[in-house]
């Protein structure tokens, strides 16, 4: 019996219902088959996903497809632009093995729909014949979306900035509605730590540079934790998660977001910080012009606003994490041919110490701000 329960109910529950078929089939047989089983499903997730199967697909929700199919931009999942008879081009949406549970997907999905019915112009799934958003075929789990265009935001606009904090506002007012059950939480632990673990388990950090990039780490990592101690109650409310300008696309009628693909539990200063670039005076003109709309539907908290340093740092160590989590992917290494070498982890080592003075400082501004 103990055999039949290799994996823990968490895991089972991030793959598909004909992978957990074929490893509960092989458990009685062999522990090797298993592992082997499961990697090769980790690393190469997508390698039998050809344009045949990737129509077939479609079709299988009652489209019929024209044969038209294009690769659209995507590493973490595989998104494809899909041509159907008498009607605009669909886009494909086929998640990522062990990334989410059905749960979460479906979180994702709903929320985009209360996002739309309070017109908020989000591009949210389509719905099969029987109401369905997220669908399975042949081990895949996939969604389709309605085709949209539009052109970049521009950071440098600033009546663009301040259209997104209206628009980024209205989402989090309905994003603190209620809270998501099923999909991450955003706070030191699930962006700091457990990546860092996932690195040192796996030794990808050179052994020449482990010890400072270590030292780097278990010092940043607490100072992360006290940043967010000295902020103080926190709003943890439904969030886009990675609002930066390459998820925006712009129309004449304003913003829409593309992907939801990493909503989230988080602080709201979360969807604000990353649409800021440039020297301090830009950043300062540029967050009062997004705060002047968002404050228009939401208020916010300005002592998250000492939060940004910690944040960005959360956001480096997981996206570092990620792209190791992600190297055994063959599309990673072709696209990402920087990570992992021996320049790479001497600017994260440099990056971490200078975030390491730049949250120094946001602690001392959040005392000078308690005194005033």
């Amino acid at each position: 019996m103990a055999n039949k329960r290799l994996f823990d109910d968490r895991l089972l529950g991030l793959i598909t219902d004909s992978e957990s078929k074929l490893i509960t089939r092989l458990a009685s047989r062999s522990l090797n088959w298993i592992l082997v089983l499961t990697l090769n499903i980790l690393n190469t997730p997508y390698s039998s996903l050809d344009p045949s199967l990737i129509l077939d697909v479609v079709e299988s929700v009652g489209l019929r497809c024209t044969g038209s199919l294009i690769a659209l931009n995507s590493y973490e999942n595989r998104v494809y632009q899909i041509g159907i008879e008498e009607s605009s081009p669909v886009i494909a949406k086929f998640y990522r093995p062990f990334r989410w549970s059905d749960e979460a997907i479906i979180e994702e999905h709903l929320f985009a729909a209360e996002l739309v019915q309070h017109e908020i112009p989000v591009i949210a799934p389509m719905q099969s014949a029987n109401g369905n958003t997220l669908h399975h075929y042949q081990g895949f789990r996939f969604a389709l979306f309605p085709r949209k265009g539009g052109r970049a935001l521009e950071l440098d606009n600033l009546e663009h900035l301040e259209w997104m904090g209206r628009f980024i506002g209205r989402l989090h007012a309905v994003g603190t509605c209620q809270a998501f059950q099923h999909r991450l939480k955003l706070d030191v632990q699930s962006y700091g730590y457990i990546p860092y673990q996932f690195l040192l388990d796996n030794n990808f950090i050179p052994s020449e540079l482990k010890h400072n990039y270590c030292h780097a780490m278990e010092a940043l990592l607490p100072k992360i934790e006290q940043c967010f101690r000295e902020v103080g109650p926190i709003d943890y409310i439904r969030l886009h998660g990675d609002c930066h300008a390459g998820n925006v696309l712009w129309s004449d009628t304003g913003p829409h977001i593309v992907d939801l693909d990493d909503c989230l539990m988080g602080p709201a200063v979360q969807d604000i910080w990353m649409l800021l670039s440039g020297s301090k005076d830009q950043v300062d003109v540029q967050l009062n012009r997004i705060l002047d709309g968002y404050c228009e539907f939401f208020d916010y908290n300005p002592r998250e606003l000492y939060l940004v340093e910690a944040l960005r740092t959360l956001r480096m160590i997981h996206y570092t994490g990620w792209l190791a989590k992600r190297w055994e992917d063959p599309a990673f290494p072709l696209n990402f041919p920087w990570f992992n070498t021996p320049r790479y982890w001497q600017e994260q080592l440099q990056n971490l110490n200078e975030q390491f003075v730049l949250i120094e400082q946001s602690l001392e501004d959040i005392n000078s701000y308690d005194d005033e």
